[in-house]
């Protein structure tokens, strides 16, 4: 994100207190804001855990979070929880099944071309292995059974939804999207709501 596109900190978690914000929406944000990240997992095996926290620093890293949002547990989470979309491809395995095929994939992906696990590998060698599934090649008898090319955009639509529904990802972008009591007025081109935050470069006049 650009400088001029940073918002000040703390803008959409003080606007979820305010009656623009209704309760119930209130109530899951500041869940979401409340949940400790997960140490065990409920779903995937420690390896797996380990692989899917490996890959999800590679989907969307945040290297200047003192706290990320905590992409692993919140996947891990779900899946133990059997809260899935209620819908998949024809071909593909139902979501519990895909997801551990893909980490045992990922890992023999790892291993076929350097001889070591995904986790094991500095982040340039990860992102060979991440972009051979994307790109529908990568190497492991996971991938002979299953679409890896599939596997890469169901995980990567996946971990960015629970990114983007967390508040601290709406802050980042500027986003005030759950400002749902009062319904939305300026909806023209260019226009914006009193409540939309204004990035902070730009108030201070930067181009």
């Amino acid at each position: 994100m650009a400088a001029s596109e940073t918002y000040a900190p703390g803008t959409v978690r003080m606007l979820i207190e305010s009656d623009l914000v209704t309760p119930a929406t209130r109530a899951v944000l500041k869940a979401r804001l409340a949940v400790p990240p997960v140490v065990e997992p409920r779903f995937f095996s420690r390896d797996m855990f380990g692989t899917i926290g490996a890959v999800c620093d590679r989907l969307i890293p945040q290297p200047e979070r003192p706290r990320p949002v905590d992409l692993p547990g919140a996947l891990d989470t779900r899946l133990a929880d059997g809260a899935s979309d209620g819908w998949r491809y024809a071909t593909m395995p139902p979501d519990e099944e895909m997801h551990r095929m893909g980490m045992t994939g990922i890992d023999q992906a790892a291993a076929a071309i350097y001889d070591r696990t995904f986790i094991e590998l500095p982040t340039l060698e990860q992102d060979v292995v991440l972009r051979g599934v994307q790109a529908g090649t990568a190497s492991g008898s996971i991938w002979a059974e299953m679409d890896g090319a599939r596997y890469f955009e169901e995980l990567l639509s996946l971990v960015t939804e629970i990114y983007y529904a967390h508040p601290l990802a709406s802050e980042e972008i500027g986003t005030v999207a759950m400002a749902d009591a009062h319904g939305w007025q300026a909806i023209g081109l260019n226009e914006r709501e009193t409540h939309e935050p204004v990035a902070a470069a730009r108030m201070l006049g930067a181009e």
